[in-house]
C-alpha cells in the first residue's frame, strides 16, 4: 500500500483547484528538521491508504461492467435455448434461465449504480485525506517554527478539512436508496437463481447456474 505519494500529491492539487485544495508551499515544509518530517508519515500513510481506496472503488466499477456484459451474454444464450429447446422440460428450464440472467442483469446495474456512487464518495474522501495531509504539512512547520509558516492561517485549513468531510458525510448519506435497490435487486435475482437452480438440481454443478 505504501507509495511515493508526491507525484499524486502534484496530480491532485491540479484536480482539485480551489475545491480543498489549499497547500503549504513545499519551500517551507522543505525546511523542516528530520525529526518532523518523520511526524508526517502517518498523514502520508493516510493519504496512500486514501489513493488505494479509490483505485480499488474504480477496479469494482470495471469489474462490474464487464460482468453486466457476461449477463447480458447469458441472457441472449439463454433465449436462443428456449427457441432450440426439444421438450417442455427443456423449455421450461430455458425460461428459468432467461429469468434468471434477466434478474442478474436488473441487480449488476443496481450494484453499478451504487459502484458509481461509492467511487465518487471515494474520490471525494482522497480530497478530504489530501487536505488533512496538509493540515499535518502545516501544524508540523508551526510547530517548527519555520519561517514563513506564521502567515499561514491554521483556522483556513482546519475548516477546509471541517467542510471536507462534511460533504462527505452527507454524499455517503444520499447512497441510502441505491443501497435499499442493490439489497432489493439482490434477493430478486437470488430468487430465480434459487428456482433455476432447484430445477437444475444442484446450483454448485448446475451449467446454467453462474455464481458472481
Amino acid at each position: 500500500m505504501k507509495r511515493t505519494v508526491l507525484p499524486v500529491l502534484l496530480l491532485l492539487a491540479a484536480a482539485c483547484g480551489p475545491r480543498y485544495g489549499m497547500r503549504v508551499p513545499d519551500q517551507l515544509v522543505s525546511k523542516l528538521p528530520y525529526e518532523s518530517r518523520i511526524e508526517l508519515l502517518e498523514s502520508e500513510n493516510d493519504l496512500a491508504l486514501a489513493i488505494d481506496t479509490v483505485d480499488e472503488a474504480s477496479n469494482e466499477v470495471l469489474r462490474a461492467r464487464d460482468a453486466i456484459r457476461r449477463a447480458k451474454a447469458r441472457e441472449s444464450a439463454a433465449e436462443e435455448e428456449e427457441d432450440r429447446a426439444p421438450d417442455a422440460a427443456s423449455r421450461e428450464v430455458a425460461k428459468l434461465a432467461i429469468e434468471e440472467a434477466r434478474a442478474r442483469v436488473a441487480y449488476l446495474r443496481a450494484k453499478q449504480r451504487l459502484n458509481v456512487g461509492l467511487r465518487d464518495v471515494e474520490q471525494l474522501s482522497l480530497r478530504c485525506a489530501f487536505a488533512r495531509y496538509e493540515l499535518a504539512r502545516l501544524q508540523s512547520t508551526r510547530k517548527a517554527k519555520v519561517e514563513g509558516s506564521e502567515k499561514l492561517d491554521v483556522k483556513k485549513y482546519e475548516g477546509q478539512v471541517s467542510k471536507c468531510e462534511a460533504e462527505v458525510k452527507e454524499e455517503r448519506g444520499e447512497l441510502a436508496e441505491d443501497i435499499a435497490q442493490e439489497k432489493t435487486a439482490r434477493e430478486a435475482w437470488e430468487v430465480k437463481k434459487a428456482a433455476l437452480a432447484k430445477k437444475t438440481f444442484d446450483a454448485r454443478a448446475s451449467p446454467y447456474v453462474e455464481k458472481l
